[in-house]
């Protein structure tokens, strides 16, 4: 009986060991801009929310989605003030979380801040007043 509880035990060890490893650890790290164009609070039992933002690269060009996920209430209110605005948003990129308990994305966004000029083109740019 006390092996049994003892490789219960470093079970348990090494599943927390992994959790630990996978939410502090991040694949990759970056930036993104476009308009958010959609974003709710989603989830049966773990509410997550879930963005999207459309990011264009040339006037005229088809725009690319970037889907995301936010875990931190604060940023998800910021992001709700600054709909219809092209922002940019933060983001780690997270490798490795099991079930969509942690959010139905790899991209975990961490902060947003207001984009004030548009690029039309390489050196071509339009301030937004």
């Amino acid at each position: 009986m006390g092996k049994f509880i003892a490789a219960l035990v470093v079970l348990a060890l090494l599943v927390a060991g992994y959790f630990a490893a996978v939410l502090n650890w991040n694949y990759s790290t970056g930036e993104r801009a476009g308009w958010v164009q959609k974003f709710s609070k989603k989830g049966w039992l773990c509410k997550t929310w879930e963005g999207e933002i459309a990011m264009v690269t040339m006037p005229g060009a088809a725009p690319e989605k970037f889907l995301f996920t936010v875990w931190d209430d604060p940023v998800a209110e910021q992001i709700n003030k600054v709909m219809g605005k092209r922002v940019s948003l933060h983001y780690d990129e997270k490798v490795g979380l099991p079930t969509t308990c942690f959010g139905e994305t790899r991209h975990y966004v961490t902060g947003v801040t207001v984009v004030e000029d548009i690029p039309l083109a390489p050196g071509i740019v339009v301030p937004v007043r």
